[in-house]
């Protein structure tokens, strides 16, 4: 009976390329869904509170890959571009001294007014790379597994990639080598702090989220996909062309398949992916694991979802950027949870 169990259980598995096993570096993951890292107006005064263990733990699975949400590494790294949100009421940092213009946040409920930014002087770089070297430290002592290095939809590093938001004209500038230099010196100081198997890192070549664009993302990607390959990191997570923006899927000629081919570690996709869409993209290889961000975020058992292809909860944008430490974050309703219900209705 034992043998005949094993059998049914690799069928299964065979039949769902999201539900197989996957060694990634030193972690062996049961399987491949990934919660996407979101941002979050959850913590107060920028420290998490009881509910994110809570929201962290729904989500959590034996051999589960949970990535947790975008933490400042310094006062001066916190948000894009508000005076606002900066210590003293300074401007905030940037590749560029350029103002981006007024437009809807993406919680879709008030106008931004961004400051004009500061362009980072040279000799001031050595002193970001180091910030986010003490992050890293910070939270390896704090007891996480490993980081992954924000790089992407308009945040600084991206900001550097990017020759729409890059007019530098010194050596973080210009050519492709010199605006990827800034993101591999983080790298290259992180792999040497904590060590290149705890870090990992997210990308966005295709975004151009806050006027963060670049005219040529296919060249971008690669060149940082194969740049990435000499640091032995643990995974490299990108995001795919169709979510030019932080929220809205569009269709698009491009993949994400040439930077998959070229970096030859771990490869995370993520965005608007669904289950056919991340079993296909695990099946046919373009990925190892695939990230999950609104849906993993509306269904706390998201892989079990998965595996029986149950309906999913749908998830509402409107609670996305609130900062209730239940709704719209801890309250949505787990599979059982809903049967009970339906069960009890019934009766």
């Amino acid at each position: 009976m034992e043998g005949k169990t094993d059998d049914w259980q690799e069928k299964q598995e065979m039949q769902i390329p999201l539900l197989t096993p996957y060694k990634m570096g030193q972690f062996q993951l049961s399987h491949r869904i990934v919660l996407a890292p979101l941002t979050r107006q959850r913590s107060y005064n920028n420290i998490p509170q009881p509910h994110a263990v809570l929201y962290y733990s729904q989500r959590a699975t034996e051999g589960g890959f949970l990535l947790s949400e975008g933490t400042a590494i310094s006062d001066t790294i916190q948000g894009v571009c508000s005076t606002e949100l900066q210590p003293n009421g300074q401007a905030p940092i940037s590749s560029t001294d350029k103002r981006i213009t007024p437009q809807v946040r993406a919680n879709g409920v008030d106008d931004a007014e961004f400051s004009t930014p500061r362009r980072l002087r040279t000799n001031e770089i050595p002193q970001i790379v180091n910030d986010f070297t003490l992050a890293a430290r910070n939270a390896i002592e704090a007891g996480f597994d490993g980081i992954e290095l924000h790089g992407a939809h308009g945040y600084l590093i991206d900001q550097f990639l990017k020759d729409e938001a890059n007019d530098r004209t010194d050596e973080y500038g210009g050519s492709l080598e010199n605006r990827c230099r800034f993101a591999l010196e983080i790298v290259e100081a992180l792999s040497n702090e904590i060590g290149a198997y705890r870090v990992g890192i997210r990308l966005s070549p295709f975004s151009n989220y806050l006027e963060c664009g670049d005219s040529n993302p296919e060249a971008l990607g690669l060149y940082m996909a194969e740049a990435l390959n000499k640091y032995g990191l643990l995974y490299c997570h990108m995001v795919e062309p169709r979510m030019k923006t932080l929220l809205e899927k569009t269709e698009c000629p491009h993949s994400l398949t040439p930077m998959r081919k070229v970096f030859k570690g771990t490869f995370i996709v993520a965005g608007g992916y669904d289950r056919e869409d991340g079993n296909k993209a695990v099946a046919g290889n373009r990925a190892d694991l695939v990230a999950y961000g609104c849906h993993f975020l509306a269904n706390p058992d998201l892989p079990k979802r998965f595996e029986i292809n149950a309906p999913l909860n749908e998830y509402n944008r409107e609670t996305f950027y609130t900062p209730d430490p239940v709704v719209g974050y801890t309250d949505y309703p787990f599979l059982e949870a809903l049967r009970d219900f339906q069960k009890h209705f019934h009766c």
